[in-house]
C-alpha cells in the first residue's frame, strides 16, 4: 500500500463547468414506474435547448420527499457539492416538488443555498419561472415550496381518512399478521384471491386484505397458550415450555415473555380488529393515540379463542398492574428498606407491590437517583452505572477513528456488532479497559468479553483512575479461548507484550501495520506471494 499510486481526477475549468450539468430525479413510490423517465425527458429537452451536457445523474427511486435522511441520491449530490467533487455548473430538476416536499420550507431553501454558495445554479426545468434570484422568482419559488409541503399534509389527511373507513369495514391495513393468522387478499366482491406471504403487497385499489386463522398447528398453540395461562398465570413459564418444545414464533424466533403477552392481549383471536392505536404521519415520530381515537371492527375475523377465555386472561393481566404516582413508589421503597435492611434489584423484583427496577429507572433516571431520594447509601460503589454512557461513547468514537485511518490508508472496513472487519480477514474488537484499584495492590485493568469476541485483535481505550477519562490505548491479540473478563496490570502488560499507544490515531496506525502484515502472511502461506530470497553467499570455489 505504501507504493500505491494516487490517481487524481482532473477537474474541468470554469468555462467548461458552465456547459456541464447534473440532473436530480426522484419518484416517491415504486408504482410511479414512468415518473423517472418523464422527468428525464423534460430535463433532456431543457439541456438540449440551452446547450448543456448532462454528465451525472443523481436519483432517489421510491423515496418520499419529506425527509433527506432516506434520500441517498440527494445526500450524495450535496456531499459532492460541499467537498468540491462536483464537475458541473448546473443542477437540473424537474420542478420544486421533486427537490423535496420538506415540511419546513427553510430546509429546502438551505440545500439550494449550499449549491449556490459553491457556484452551482439550480434549474427547475418544468416551472414557468427562471430561478435567477429575482424578487418575482423568489416569491413564486417560496410559494411552490409551501404548496409542495401542503400537498403532502393534505394527502396524509385523505389517506388516513380512507384507512379509517376501510378499518371500520374489517380490512387489515399494513403490518404483520399475528401468530396463527394469515393475510387473505379479497376482491371487490369479497372473493378470495389467495394468501399473501410476508412482504407481499396488494396492487389493485379494489382489492383488500382480511385476516383469517392460519395453519391448524399454530391455532392449536394459541389455544394452548390461553389454557395454560389460566393455570400458571405466568408468561415466562409458558415461553420456557414452548422453547423446550422447539416451537418458534411467526418471525422464526424463540418465545419470550413479551411475545406470549402479545398473544394474550391480541383481540384478533376473538374476531376483533383494532386500528389507529399508533400513528406516524408525515414520517414523524410514532405516537400513541388515546383510546377514543381507536377504530374497532368486531366480528370481522373467524375467532380462535372463546370470548370468556380471553376476558379471563385479560382480567389476570390487568389486576397485576397497579398505577402508582412517584411519591407512592418512593414511599413503598422506603418501607421495603426498613423491612429488609438493604435494597437491590433482586429484592425489589421479589417484593409484592413494588414496581420493577426498570420502572424506577424510567421515572427517576437511575437507581442511584432513587437511592438518594430515599436516603439510602448502598455499601457497594455503583458509580460505574453512571459512567456507562461515557464508556459507550468512547467505544463508538474509537471505532470511528480506527475506521477513518484505515480507509485513508487504502484499507476496507466493515462495521459489525462491537467489532470491525478489516480487509475481509482481520477482526478488530472495540472495547474499553476499565481501571480497577485497591489499597493493598497496584491498579489493574479489566476488559469484558461481552457476547461476541471473534479471533483477531482487541483495540481498547484504557481508562484512567475512577474511569472518568481515557489514559491511553492498548492493542492485544485474542486466541480461540478467551476468558469472560481479561485483566492485566502495567507490569503484566509489558510482560505479555500488549502494545500501548498515546493516541487513538497511533493505535489505528498500529492496526494498519498489523493488517498489512496479516495480508502478506496469508499470501505467503497460500503460495500467491513468494518469500523474499536471501542473498547467496559466495564460496571459495565460486570465486575461482
Amino acid at each position: 500500500m505504501a507504493n500505491a499510486l494516487d490517481i487524481y481526477k482532473a477537474h474541468p475549468a470554469r468555462s467548461q463547468l458552465d456547459q456541464r450539468a447534473a440532473q436530480y430525479v426522484r419518484m416517491s413510490t415504486q408504482r410511479q414506474q414512468y415518473s423517472i423517465q418523464n422527468q428525464a425527458a423534460v430535463i433532456a429537452a431543457y439541456a438540449h435547448a440551452h446547450s448543456l451536457t448532462i454528465v451525472r445523474t443523481y436519483r432517489d427511486v421510491g423515496e418520499s420527499g419529506l425527509l433527506i435522511k432516506n434520500r441517498t441520491g440527494l445526500i450524495q449530490l450535496i456531499k459532492d457539492v460541499q467537498t468540491g467533487e462536483a464537475d458541473f455548473g448546473h443542477i437540473l430538476v424537474y420542478d420544486v416538488s421533486r427537490w423535496g416536499r420538506f415540511q419546513d420550507v427553510d430546509e429546502s431553501a438551505y440545500y439550494e443555498f449550499v449549491c449556490k454558495q459553491a457556484g452551482i445554479n439550480i434549474v427547475y426545468c418544468a416551472e414557468q419561472f427562471d430561478n435567477d434570484g429575482s424578487l418575482l422568482s423568489s416569491i413564486i419559488k417560496n410559494i411552490k415550496r409551501v404548496m409542495a409541503a401542503e400537498y403532502s399534509r393534505e394527502l396524509s389527511t385523505k389517506v388516513h381518512a380512507a384507512q379509517c373507513r376501510f378499518a371500520r369495514l374489517g380490512f387489515k391495513l399494513g403490518g404483520r399478521p399475528g401468530y396463527a393468522l394469515l393475510r387473505e387478499l379479497v376482491d371487490h366482491s369479497q372473493q378470495s384471491r389467495g394468501v399473501l406471504k410476508n412482504g407481499d403487497q396488494k396492487y389493485l385499489a379494489t382489492d383488500h386484505v382480511r385476516l383469517r386463522p392460519g395453519i391448524p398447528a399454530e391455532v392449536a398453540v394459541v389455544k394452548w397458550i390461553f389454557e395454560r395461562f389460566l393455570q400458571v398465570k405466568s408468561e415466562a413459564t409458558i415461553a420456557g415450555e414452548l422453547n423446550r418444545k422447539e416451537i418458534l414464533t411467526s418471525t422464526r424466533r424463540r418465545w419470550s415473555r413479551a411475545a406470549v403477552n402479545t398473544v394474550l392481549r391480541n383481540e384478533n383471536y376473538i374476531g376483533n380488529l383494532t386500528f389507529n392505536r399508533r400513528s406516524r404521519k408525515l414520517r414523524r415520530k410514532s405516537t400513541c393515540n388515546p383510546p377514543e381515537l381507536w377504530i374497532t371492527s368486531e366480528g370481522c375475523i373467524e375467532p380462535i379463542i372463546e370470548r370468556d377465555t380471553f376476558l379471563k386472561a385479560k382480567k389476570i393481566i390487568e389486576e397485576r398492574r397497579v398505577d402508582l404516582n412517584e411519591e407512592e413508589m418512593l414511599a413503598r421503597l422506603r418501607k421495603t428498606l426498613v423491612k429488609e435492611g438493604r435494597l437491590s434489584s433482586a429484592i425489589i423484583a421479589s417484593t409484592v407491590g413494588l414496581p420493577c427496577a426498570s420502572t424506577y429507572q424510567t421515572h427517576f433516571g437511575s437507581m442511584m437517583n432513587v437511592y438518594r431520594l430515599i436516603g439510602y447509601t448502598p455499601k457497594r460503589n455503583y458509580e460505574f452505572l453512571e459512567s456507562r454512557p461515557l464508556w459507550a461513547e468512547q467505544k463508538a468514537k474509537l471505532g470511528s477513528q480506527i475506521a477513518t485511518v484505515i480507509k485513508k490508508a487504502g484499507g476496507r472496513t466493515v462495521s459489525r456488532a462491537g467489532y470491525l472487519r478489516v480487509n475481509g480477514s482481520v477482526n478488530i474488537s472495540i472495547r474499553v479497559a476499565l481501571w480497577c484499584g485497591r489499597q493493598d495492590r497496584a491498579p489493574y485493568w479489566c476488559i469484558k468479553r461481552e457476547a461476541r469476541l471473534p479471533h483477531g485483535w482487541i483495540a481498547a481505550a484504557r481508562m484512567a483512575e475512577h474511569n472518568k477519562s481515557v489514559l491511553d490505548y492498548v492493542l492485544l491479540r485474542t486466541g480461540q479461548k478467551v476468558k469472560r473478563t481479561m485483566t492485566f496490570s502495567e507490569r503484566a502488560r509489558i510482560r505479555r507484550g500488549i502494545a500501548r499507544f498515546e493516541t487513538a490515531n497511533g493505535l489505528a496506525r498500529g492496526i494498519v501495520e498489523r493488517a498489512v502484515e496479516a495480508d502478506r502472511s496469508s499470501l505467503v502461506s497460500s503460495g500467491n506471494l513468494s518469500k523474499p530470497k536471501q542473498p547467496a553467499t559466495k564460496t571459495p570455489h565460486a570465486q575461482r
